[in-house]
């Protein structure tokens, strides 16, 4: 069976939404399980009679890689800088073992406690003393009752029933909070929407529970008739720093979608619910995050000395030499500060090719699902880039993939930071397929 027959259709993140345990966290980008059960399809069987095979995702998301390879009984390994990201990963992960029993226990004291919440005087040391927004993040009817859940979970003494409904309030709050998400994170008003001066938010806590409980049982019965999953391992960390620890050709198939080259900003539009959920102290860990984010922000690299390529590539060379003199006059804001961004993106893809050469075993697959880009005016194609650069490494290109174009034209290129020339190039994204040679 070939990659392009069985892996690269339906690859879009959104169709994840209608999916059992897929459905618990929105996220903005990613891939398909179905994508990923190709891609299994495809490479996993050749590894047969050599023993339990293992999946890598060095930037795994919401985790659908890992929930997809554990199981079909794989051993698989995620690594996630993000720490909701990484909460929702593990939870989704753990659902095949979930105690449903002490989930029903939980969901009706919650039914129970939630009487209460509107009139009782909270506490409010539940607000993240750190956590700054525009607005108020929460109405004050809202945030009351947001304080009487975050107690109850506290008191939750299992802590895989107290991550459940951590992962299901972080899942949920924007939707009665004074933010939106368009696609970035932001303000209501900002996008022509009204306050929520008030919400049930024990009605929506609920309701995704029983998603979440319903979605649980229903992969318990599938792992009852003998699917069992197979060994699982997420951690919170920097890939760059942990892929150190590893073996070297410890790997039999890597895939993964770094973050592109579009300057998401991931951490900040999740700071609500990694600040609510105590998974985020202050400012200083935010901006440790941004710093070991993949390829960084603009915003963190736009300013000071031109960033170099850490590696000889000519046309890339060429290509930041463009962009640099493009609105050199507004310097961060112009083409200098978006030439470092994208130098300091392509030092991180050469990074990233490097340690898969590493940890790949002979014969093994590295499936990198990426997107191109257009700044000032320029295209950067950086599926064929990232090619490129892996074949420095000693990764054999097998094919590249060519799996949606998501819009056309310069949509991305006319905001204030990146206005430039319009570039009338497709927006797509693609899946490099790399090998190590046996």
């Amino acid at each position: 069976m070939s990659l392009a027959a069985a892996a690269f259709k339906g690859s879009a993140f959104a169709d994840n939404k209608s999916l059992p345990v897929h459905r618990w966290v929105p996220w903005i980008a990613g891939f398909s399980a179905a994508f990923v059960d190709g891609v299994l399809d495809a490479h996993l069987p050749a590894k047969a009679g050599r023993g339990q095979p293992l999946v890598l995702d060095p930037f795994a998301g919401v985790g659908t890689t890992l929930v997809q390879a554990a199981w079909r009984g794989c051993r698989c390994l995620g690594f996630e800088l993000n720490p909701y990201a990484a909460l929702a990963a593990r939870v989704k992960l753990a659902a095949p073992r979930l105690d449903l029993g002490s989930l029903d226990d939980a969901i009706a004291q919650t039914q129970e406690a939630a009487r209460g919440w509107r009139a009782k005087p909270p506490d409010a040391h539940w607000r993240p003393p750190a956590f700054r927004s525009r607005i108020p993040f929460f109405s004050p009817r809202v945030e009351r009752q947001v304080f009487h859940l975050l107690s109850f979970i506290a008191g939750i003494a299992q802590p895989e029933i107290a991550d459940v409904f951590r992962l299901a309030f972080g899942s949920v709050m924007v939707s009665f909070s004074n933010y939106t998400y368009e696609p970035s994170l932001g303000s209501r008003p900002g996008a022509g929407k009204p306050l929520v001066e008030d919400a049930e938010v024990s009605r929506h806590l609920l309701a995704k529970l029983e998603q979440m409980r319903a979605d649980a049982q229903a992969v318990q019965a599938l792992t009852d008739a003998g699917r069992r999953a197979g060994k699982w391992e997420v951690r919170n960390s920097d890939f760059f720093a942990g892929q150190a620890r590893l073996p070297p050709g410890s790997v039999d198939l890597a895939l993964t979608s770094p973050p592109y080259l579009n300057n998401y900003h991931y951490v900040r539009s999740t700071r609500p619910q990694m600040y609510w959920l105590a998974l985020l102290g202050g400012p200083a860990e935010q901006r440790w995050l941004e710093e070991r984010n993949f390829g960084k922000f603009w915003q963190t690299v736009r300013q000071g000395a031109p960033v170099p390529l850490a590696f000889r590539h000519a046309k890339l060379e060429e290509l930041l030499g463009q962009l640099r003199r493009l609105r050199a006059s507004a310097g961060a804001y112009g083409g200098p500060g978006w030439a470092n961004y994208a130098a300091t993106y392509f030092n991180d893809c050469d990074r990233l090719a490097a340690a898969l050469h590493r940890l790949m075993a002979p014969g093994g697959v590295a499936v990198v699902v990426i997107g191109n880009s257009i700044i000032q005016g320029l295209e950067f194609k950086t599926d064929r880039i990232l090619a490129e650069i892996a074949a420095r490494h000693g990764l054999a290109l097998e094919a590249v993939h060519c799996l949606r174009q998501k819009r056309v034209g310069a949509s991305i290129t006319q905001s204030a930071v990146r206005r430039g020339e319009v570039n009338r190039a497709a927006l797509y994204e693609s899946a490099v397929i790399l090998r190590k040679p046996s």
